[in-house]
């Protein structure tokens, strides 16, 4: 069979009626998963009397900023600035997050092309690690942190971050699929192990420690500090948030804009990567 008639029996016969029924499902179920995101945008220019009307009207009608100026000076009463609670909240993700993809990065380079002794177990216990919930390594980890004298401090929240191993298993996945006779053919050209590692496998490997940062990023961003941070000084906006609410339906407004606050700075972020995070999904990497 000629190479022409094979190329036609792999193309796929579909009718534009196909094509425009797959659109219009695919667009019925990206609707449905804005939904959420257009409601928290209207709350939060919702006057306080829209916020409680029952049932509950999905779009703004009289738009006001007075959310924000409520918040604003219900913060500015408070003796933490709220931009502190921003610099916590900026500070802990941004530092935990660099700090995981490099460290999984380095970490997973020699398990991934380097076969040296012991590189087979202690990927299977970074396997392993993968099995236990978050709570089942609550009380170890919070054991761990007084020991070292982290407690309320931002180190209790960042370096388990940056330890953590779920990264650490994705890049090696993927610096494993980078052909040998590529990192090879570097080393005959005079490039040391660190040049390698920068220039080249991070760069083939992108799609796979962005989508870690993003991941990552999400969940540093949402963090209230648990049991690891008392100050008040040290806490995060997701704390600040919990504590506007508590305030009962006088600062539902406050509230409101908090969550469009808390919720705009990783959607960001996802949308600037999205071509990447698909084409982490749909690919497996590189093949010789």
């Amino acid at each position: 069979m000629s190479a022409i008639g094979a190329a036609s029996k792999k193309r796929l016969n579909r009718s534009w009626t196909g094509d425009l029924v797959l659109f219009l499902f695919l667009c019925s179920f990206g609707a449905f998963m804005v939904i959420p995101l257009v409601y928290t945008i209207n709350n939060a220019f919702k006057p306080l009397d829209e916020l409680f009307l029952f049932p509950p009207r999905f779009f703004v009608r009289n738009p006001t900023m007075d959310n924000f100026f409520d918040l604003f000076n219900l913060m500015a009463d408070s003796w933490v600035p709220f931009t502190r609670y921003v610099f916590n909240t900026f500070f802990i993700t941004v530092v935990g997050t660099i700090g995981h993809v490099t460290l999984a990065s380095a970490a997973a380079y020699p398990l991934a092309k380097h076969k040296f002794p012991g590189s087979k177990l202690l990927f299977t216990i970074v396997v392993l690690s993968l099995m236990f919930s978050p709570h089942v390594t609550a009380v170890p980890n919070y054991v761990i942190m007084s020991w070292l004298g982290w407690i309320d401090s931002y180190s209790a929240i960042i370096v388990p971050a940056i330890a953590a191993s779920l990264g650490l298993y994705l890049m090696k996945q993927f610096m494993e699929q980078i052909p040998d006779a590529l990192l090879e053919a570097a080393k005959i050209d005079g490039a040391s192990e660190y040049r390698i590692f920068w220039q080249i496998v991070m760069p083939l490997v992108k799609p796979a420690w962005l989508t870690l940062v993003i991941l990552l990023f999400q969940s540093l961003w949402g963090t209230d500090g648990g049991s690891f941070i008392y100050s008040e000084e040290l806490k995060t906006m997701n704390y600040a948030l919990s504590q506007i609410l508590a305030g009962g339906i006088v600062r539902a407004g406050p509230g409101a804009f908090v969550a469009l606050l808390m919720m705009s700075v990783p959607i960001a972020i996802f949308v600037t990567s999205q071509s990447n995070i698909i084409e982490t999904m749909a690919s497996s990497g590189m093949k010789e």
